[in-house]
């Protein structure tokens, strides 16, 4: 495949029987849960860029705007959204991957969702992994719940997953996993779930459980070490927010009773629950002025 304008190849990389994850910055992406489980797939695979997305046609640039840098003290950057395609070698695992990080685009999403899967088609990519995170009543003190789903039947029986039945307004993940399916490519989403009275605070937490979960989905070994440690400096840091008041402090008490009442993982909620519960909890955010959050869907 060679550019086409919109999609830009620095390189070709040589990939053994790929599978592609990606991640979107913006509403798909809850206590940037998502973001930071990639970005720190991108650190510890030592991923390579090999192309990338245009984002003149796609954004729009007074909603999402570029940010200048100074370079060197005095030298003025733009720095535009990024949607960037990196390639990762693993040697000893089933499959290479091709790791897709960006930016939820404002415009032109069917056209934006097939360039992705163009480049999935032209690799020969055997599955789509997209990782998302949403807002919902869950404790900080608790393991991320993540839920995994897909639409093909087959697909839902030989990986153990849910199959998805959500209905509601979409992302642009939604998008993705619909040009999938148009393109004959089979597509899983892992969604973990982020407390909603922290939602402006990075959760590492969610990170890892995507990327535990991930490690288990693709016969993976992933060493999460890090975001282990981030998790407990992070539990440690909102819990003394949390403690500091005392309606807080009484509701996370609430939401961890709920978790411990629960006997096995088949009981934890699944994902049409939590889309159920975040479609409340942004009617009421929409009522009160509240902003933007994700809604889990596949």
């Amino acid at each position: 495949m060679s550019d086409t304008g919109e999609l830009r190849f620095a390189r070709r990389p040589e990939l053994r029987d790929p599978v592609m994850i990606c991640s979107f910055r913006g509403w798909n992406d809850g206590g940037q849960g998502a973001s930071l489980a990639t970005g720190f797939l991108l650190r510890t695979w030592e991923g390579e860029n090999f192309a990338d997305i245009d984002p003149e046609l796609f954004f729009d640039f007074q909603s999402t705007r570029p940010h200048v840098t100074l370079v060197d003290g005095d030298v003025r950057r733009i720095d535009w959204p990024e949607n960037t395609f990196h390639a990762v070698s693993l040697p000893h695992a089933p499959h290479d991957v091709i790791l897709f990080t960006g930016t939820e685009p404002n415009l032109r999403w069917r056209t934006f969702s097939e360039l992705i899967t163009s480049v999935a088609t032209d690799f020969g990519v055997e599955l789509v992994v997209t990782l998302g995170s949403l807002l919902a009543d869950v404790p900080h003190t608790r393991p991320a719940p993540v839920t995994a789903s897909a639409t093909d039947p087959e697909l839902v029986g030989d990986l153990d997953l849910q199959s998805s039945r959500y209905e509601g307004p979409t992302g642009v993940v939604g998008v993705l996993h619909n040009a999938c399916r148009e393109a004959g490519i089979p597509s899983v989403s892992l969604w973990a779930a982020v407390p909603h009275y922290v939602s402006l605070t990075p959760s590492p937490r969610a990170a890892k459980a995507l990327c535990d979960r991930l490690a288990n989905l693709l016969d993976l070994t992933i060493d999460t070490e890090e975001l282990t440690e981030a998790s407990e400096s992070y539990m440690r840091q909102v819990s003394e927010a949390v403690d500091a008041d005392e309606e807080t402090a009484a509701y996370v008490d609430e939401l961890e009773n709920r978790v411990d009442e629960v006997e096995d993982e088949s009981d934890l909620p699944t994902g049409d629950a939590l889309a159920a519960e975040l479609t409340r909890f942004l009617r009421e955010r929409e009522e009160d002025g509240g902003g933007d959050a994700a809604t889990t869907e596949q």
